[in-house]
């Protein structure tokens, strides 16, 4: 066999691997939020959900999720934990503006927030910390400015770049 049709055999057999409930999961969380943006209609979103939640292979998720494009962060930004754990991960998603305010609420929970890298970072409130290093020193003057203002009650909310 020759490599150029190995590559192909392998990416025929990665094509027909089956989902997991994870990955089902995730690909409906991607549609919720490009749902919430607007992305996509009703009718193509319940369509879509539909989809994912019957999706035999990941392949077929893969082209249910297409053409939802990266999630645009607003320049205010409200997120609720209830009783639970959080994750709120910004690295791979767009900032719509140099400034942007995250308001976390954590609720008998722990809320993790991750921020993309070289952006300047300002926390405030209740219960809110930065987990991990932070290196302030290598972020530039023109950085985009991310602030986290939150409140845990009988909860955490921390914060980290990656």
């Amino acid at each position: 066999m020759m490599p150029t049709e190995r590559r192909e055999s392998e990416q025929a057999g990665s094509d027909l691997m089956l989902a997991s409930n994870a990955e089902r999961e995730m690909a409906v969380q991607r549609l919720q939020v490009a749902f919430a943006e607007h992305r996509l209609d009703d009718d193509e979103f319940g369509q879509r959900v539909r989809g994912a939640l019957s999706a035999r292979t990941t392949a077929e998720l893969a082209g249910l999720t297409a053409g939802t494009g990266r999630w645009s962060v607003p320049r205010r930004f409200f997120s609720v934990v209830y009783k639970g754990d959080g994750l709120l991960d910004i690295r791979a998603a767009e900032l719509t503006s140099a400034d942007t305010t995250i308001v976390a609420v954590s609720y008998k929970s722990r809320t993790e927030i991750v921020l993309p890298p070289g952006v300047r970072v300002e926390l405030g409130g209740t219960g809110v910390s930065a987990a991990g290093e932070t290196r302030a020193e290598l972020v530039s003057a023109g950085a985009p400015v991310m602030r986290v203002k939150g409140v845990a009650y009988k909860g955490t909310i921390e914060v980290r770049t990656g």
